[in-house]
């Protein structure tokens, strides 16, 4: 309840007075070692949720809050019932991103999508939607686009979304008098000024940008032709950034219309001149002018504090350097206007008509003016967000107030961004002694951290991503491309490089050499990553790479160890797989996934006898990997070991038949007998093997979110498999083709699996070799005799060929340390 409060109370509360009214119902965290069922997959939007909460009915918290907050709760109540109705409701989704930094009382912008759909073509429009999200991060706020996908409200958009409405035809134009229809039937459009401020206001952004407004329409005063975004401000307590009204419409009755609606209107810069949208001369001065961001931001806190109902409208100029002639785009919109009026184009057709026209008789002059000026205001809009965001910080005030952090439930993943560039060899032997190797170079965006968040994003599990950059040419070309992702955690550091690491991979994709300047991730540090706690302490499950100090690696055990967090440690590479095994830091993770190198240095690690030379024959190298990690499963819940071509080795405890994935207590771990499970690959050929540097960390993705979604181990490994496979045919490290609709369980349940083999490796072999040639009379059968149907390996060609006969199998046999769990 106190966080739906504080989210959606009246101006002037703030979280930690809601908490200090509410002390008789605390929240806990819900406890994050519960196995991941279907049913808490379902409930996870509750996070914070407890039995005193649960008993006390809602009408009884509101009574007892309204003995402390007074009067000022009579107003309010409605008000937060329907924003809770709004928000909460089938008509509205909020993006994670946004959700997280309404939460956090971050500064947030909102964009509309009518500019999308209606005022620019395509592609223009997607790549200028694209280029203002990022404008927008980079100065320091978190775009918010507006848009309405099959009947839903969408704040915030993926970039899926925004191709949606940039290449749908016959979208509609959603104002506030379109709002009922559109969601009542299902529809998708692009909201207008006027319908992205109401949807704005009710989530409790206070900042809304965008190129222009809308206004009264030449002769206006015959057609009575008046743009909703003029009533709009005058009933909406939302601050519209914009280049002034459109160039093509009536400025002086707009303004005059402006003033009747109550609505303050201020010019931005160092002139009081009203921009005219493509120009920034228009011969009308504004009533009011602030001179920058904090000005702006100054009088916009004073419009919210003072309750007014109105919003606030900051005109800002186009840039002096794109700034288009104003007498040729004057003598444009003449002929355009004249050009409908011939064709009877009047009402919400008007404008997109006259801008594409206009577009069109300017030779495009006019569609670059116009991109530019949305930047701009992208720019100072952000800008203006972050300093109002101050100025409430401040005075503990806020246009909506913040809310105690409780979204739903996302992991958390720590680690490296790099630059890689990827070097094949044509031939699968690399020549060396200096000579060059016929190949090909490309250069893509890689790092184990980011790679694993990039995965998530893509299979619908976006989770939050800690990692550093410098601040150059590669750090913008990483958050253009890493768009689709939370990157709200991503420190930039001036005076550093991005990460940057060159492979080679043989003809047959197999990696030859790495190199690569990692230093930046050394700035990853524990006091950076502390500033995350409270996301760390919510979270279902945190990711960290070795890429990642030693330091903040064991900060980040420490945390789980106390919150009873689960933590998968991605080991990266040999030489960084031990971090967290130079102390007693490893204990409190709970996954670990290396390869069978990395394994090995684990066990030199921790003083345990390892092979100087690795198997390469599928069943040494499960037996390998079984006894090397052994050892490890006295602490770890898990172990997914990676094969590469062989597939992956799951390792940990026995429960109902398979490997179990979901962490219990660490005395019900200890209850299950340990077993492995082997997974063969998907089988692919050499010649469709393009990538292999974001295969592993595809798989390991694949498997945390389907254990996020509730599914069985099976599930869970065959998505991580699909997955894989999909960026092992990918020049990318994780393929774009990644998405919930390519990974998920339907599409496991489609595919025809490769059957189990039954490399069952143990310490101890079986009394009664003789029974079964197929074994290799290595593991222990725990099946009774003739249930078991699929074939084994061979003893004599090491191959899965010979199918298991009930004489073949004795559940007599010894029980050692591990024992093969068969499918």
């Amino acid at each position: 309840m106190i966080d739906r409060l504080s989210q959606h109370g009246a101006c002037g509360w703030n979280a930690e007075q809601l908490k200090a009214n509410s002390a008789a119902s605390p929240t806990s965290p819900t406890s994050l070692q519960s196995c991941l069922s279907d049913n808490s997959v379902q409930t996870t939007v509750h996070v914070c949720q407890t039995e005193t909460q649960s008993a006390i009915p809602a009408h009884s918290m509101i009574g007892n809050l309204a003995c402390t907050l007074g009067r000022q709760t009579a107003a309010v109540a409605p008000r937060i019932i329907q924003m809770r109705r709004f928000l909460h409701g089938t008509h509205f989704r909020v993006s994670s991103s946004v959700e997280e930094a309404l939460a956090d009382g971050r500064p947030i912008i909102a964009l509309e999508s009518t500019i999308i759909t209606h005022g620019m073509p395509y592609p223009q429009n997607l790549s200028m939607a694209r280029e203002v999200e990022e404008i927008v991060r980079t100065n320091g706020s978190v775009p918010a686009t507006v848009g309405i996908l099959n009947g839903r409200i969408h704040i915030g958009l993926n970039d899926e979304e925004l191709q949606f409405l940039a290449k749908s035809k016959n979208l509609v134009k959603v104002s506030r008098r379109d709002l009922p229809y559109v969601l009542s039937q299902g529809l998708s459009g692009g909201t207008t000024v006027s319908g992205t401020m109401i949807v704005a206001h009710k989530a409790g952004i206070p900042v809304f940008v965008t190129g222009g407004i809308g206004g009264v329409h030449r002769e206006g005063e015959k057609t009575m032709d008046v743009s909703a975004d003029l009533t709009e401000l005058g009933r909406t307590a939302v601050a519209v950034v914009s280049a002034g009204v459109k160039s093509i419409l009536d400025i002086g009755r707009t303004l005059e219309y402006l003033e009747t609606q109550g609505v303050c209107v201020a010019a931005f810069g160092d002139s009081r001149e009203f921009p005219a949208f493509f120009s920034r001369h228009s011969g009308f001065q504004a009533p009011c002018q602030v001179q920058n961001e904090e000005e702006a931001a100054k009088l916009i806190a004073s419009t919210l504090a003072l309750g007014l109902g109105s919003g606030v409208l900051i005109a800002v100029p186009c840039p002096k350097e794109e700034a288009a002639s104003g007498q040729v785009i004057e003598a444009a919109i003449q002929e355009a206007l004249s050009n409908a009026r011939s064709k009877g184009i009047t009402g919400k057709e008007l404008t997109p008509f006259m801008l594409q026209k206009v577009n069109e008789l300017t030779s495009g002059k006019s569609l670059d003016s116009n991109i530019a000026l949305i930047q701009n205001n992208a720019r100072v809009g952000s800008r203006i967000a972050v300093a109002l965001s101050k100025i409430q910080t401040a005075t503990g005030k806020r246009n909506l107030p913040r809310r105690e952090k409780v979204t739903a439930l996302r992991p958390v993943v720590i680690g490296g961004i790099n630059v890689d560039f990827i070097a094949k060899a044509r031939n699968t032997t690399i020549q060396a002694g200096g000579q060059t190797n016929a190949g090909q170079v490309s250069q893509s965006f890689g790092g184990v951290g980011r790679n694993l968040a990039d995965c998530l994003s893509r299979l619908g599990k976006t989770p939050l991503f800690i990692s550093a950059l410098g601040k150059d040419e590669h750090s913008e070309s990483i958050l253009r491309y890493c768009r689709h992702m939370d990157m709200a955690g991503v420190l930039q550091l001036a005076g550093h490089s991005t990460a940057t690491y060159c492979a080679v991979i043989t003809g047959s994709g197999e990696l030859s050499l790495g190199l690569g300047d990692m230093d930046i991730h050394q700035q990853i540090t524990e006091q950076y990553v502390s500033k995350f706690k409270e996301s760390l302490c919510l979270a279902p499950l945190v990711c960290i790479d070795g890429n990642v100090p030693v330091a903040t690696i064991q900060y980040v055990c420490e945390i789980a160890r106390e919150h009873q967090i689960a933590v998968c440690y991605e080991p990266t590479d040999e030489n960084k797989a031990s971090k967290p095994f130079l102390s007693d830091s490893w204990k409190a993770l709970t996954y670990i996934s290396p390869n069978l190198r990395e394994l090995r240095a684990i066990n030199r690690t921790l003083g345990h006898p390892v092979l100087a030379d690795l198997p390469s024959r599928l069943e040494d190298v499960v037996r390998t990997a079984m006894t090397l990690t052994h050892p490890l499963l006295t602490q770890l819940h898990c172990v997914v070991v990676t094969l590469g071509m062989h597939g992956v080795l799951l390792c940990g405890r026995r429960v109902e038949g398979s490997v179990s994935l979901c962490p219990g207590t660490r005395k019900q771990n200890a209850a299950g007998e340990l077993c492995a499970t082997h997974y063969p690959a998907i089988p692919i050929s050499r010649e469709e093997i393009v990538n292999v540097s974001g295969a592993g960390d595809s798989l390991m993705a694949g498997i945390i979110a389907g254990l996020l979604a509730g599914h069985d181990t099976d599930t869970c490994v065959r998505m991580g498999l699909l997955a894989a496979c999909l960026s092992l045919r990918s020049y990318e490290p994780i393929s774009q083709e990644i998405s919930t609709v390519s990974v998920n369980l339907e599409q496991v349940k489609a595919r025809s699996w490769p059957e189990y083999s039954c490399p069952g490796i143990q310490s101890k072999t079986c009394q009664k070799p003789s029974d079964c040639d197929g074994c290799l009379g290595l593991y222990t059968c725990k099946l009774p005799r003739g249930k078991c149907g699929l074939k084994a390996v061979s003893r004599k060609t090491g191959t899965a060929q010979l199918s298991c006969q009930p004489a073949q199998f004795s559940n007599e046999c010894v029980r050692g340390p591990l024992q093969m769990a068969r499918r």
